[in-house]
């Protein structure tokens, strides 16, 4: 009977899932799925190692209308495919550690209820990333479960990093710039310096483009800025969130506008950024392929503010040695990188088109002056490398 872990990667209306088997201090791949569309259309697929589908399942919306239906659903289909196996943990995506958490940590009661604390902060996903821990320690109290935070990596920032223009008794309290996709960032420049040591070694901007966005700074591999802050509503322009906003139009809506809290956060959360700006929908895909003009503008500020971005915080670096593309829009939509990059030409940035157009690792053109890469992200195989460590430290 071989060791394994299991990782849960819990989204609003998805849960990812990996199945990995343990061979010393590393961990290979047995299974890898999905439930997706919870609420809506739910449907579980699964895959082995090799990519053959092991199930492709409808659900009704009743039967999976939240992220615990969905990881029981995902539970009871995986049990008997456990029998071969040892399961010694599980390891989770929490979005949000608050000041407290700067590394993975066992979960148990109080654990639980200072990460609740935190829902407030992140209200898309903190919610969600408890719900199957909950399930699970509920199925297998026997079964240590381990979140890893995507805060966590941003923790070593400065305080100059850090801070807000406000009054440091608001810092001390905890109101201070968190930065988030930590998971997908240390992923990525574990990918950098096994391919390109030399770069990763020096001034790198990562650029997480997908529904949730952020770019993060890094000097020798550690976080030195993130465009998020306090919550992961704060940065880049998102498929439903804003992004970057003056604080005064939060107060003008709630004073002048007579909106609630409540409706205020279900706007900037759920009714803006891509799909507020194009009115027409949150999907990058569909927003190039759209002739709206609309459409258009979307793209446009998206691409604008992500090359901001790379500009400060190279300027917060002293310069830059790469530029990485990486989750979804980044590494599958070669039309917003090279409008991303055709923005910092003012930098010295330059695309191999060719090299762009097909998905290429290395997309920069031999005159820029920057290096310029494409990743895939892998938070799963980070999120269970964190809980092997944990479990079975060397």
């Amino acid at each position: 009977m071989s060791e394994a872990l299991f990782v849960v990667n819990a989204g609003s209306s998805s849960i990812k899932f990996k199945l990995y088997r343990i061979i010393g201090d590393d961990i290979a791949p047995r299974i890898a799925g999905a439930l997706d569309g919870i609420g809506t259309q739910p449907k579980l697929k699964a895959t082995d190692a090799d990519g053959a589908v092991l199930v492709e399942r409808g659900f009704t919306p009743e039967e999976i209308a939240s992220p615990s239906d969905a990881q029981h659903a995902i539970g009871d289909w995986l049990a008997p495919l456990l029998a071969d196996h040892q399961l010694i943990g599980v390891g989770h995506r929490v979005v949000h550690g608050g000041p407290h958490y700067a590394h993975p940590v066992l979960v148990d009661d109080a654990v639980l209820a200072t990460l609740e604390s935190f829902i407030p902060l992140a209200p898309l996903h903190q919610l969600t990333n408890l719900d199957p821990i909950r399930v699970l320690r509920a199925r297998r109290p026997d079964l240590p479960q381990v979140a890893c935070f995507d805060t966590a990596f941003h923790r070593g920032h400065p305080e100059l990093a850090d801070r807000f223009a406000i009054p440091r008794a608001l810092y001390d309290d905890g109101v201070r710039r968190y930065g988030f996709h930590g998971l997908s960032y240390e992923y990525v420049s574990g990918r950098l310096r096994d391919i390109a040591p030399d770069p990763a070694a020096g001034r790198v901007v990562i650029a997480h483009l997908g529904s949730g966005a952020s770019a993060c700074a890094l000097l020798d591999g550690r976080s030195m800025e993130s465009t998020m802050g306090f919550t992961a509503l704060d940065g880049l322009p998102m498929g439903t969130r804003c992004g970057a906003l003056d604080a005064g139009v939060v107060l003008h809506l709630i004073e002048q506008k007579g909106m609630s809290p409540a409706e205020v956060g279900h706007m900037l959360y759920h009714d803006s950024g891509l799909r507020g700006l194009s009115g027409i929908s949150s999907d990058m895909r569909e927003l190039l392929a759209s002739p709206e003009p609309a459409a258009a503008l979307a793209v446009d500020y998206f691409t604008l503010h992500v090359a901001q971005a790379v500009a400060r915080l190279s300027v917060t670096l002293g310069g830059l040695d790469a530029l990485v593309f990486t989750a979804g829009i980044g590494e599958h939509a070669p039309p917003i990188r090279a409008r991303i990059v055709a923005r910092l030409a003012v930098l010295g940035l330059a695309l191999d088109e060719a090299a762009n157009a097909a998905d290429a690792i290395e997309i920069h053109a031999r005159d820029s002056r920057a290096r310029i890469f494409v990743l895939p992200t892998d938070e799963e195989r980070m999120i269970g490398l964190h809980t092997l460590k944990l479990l079975r430290p060397i």
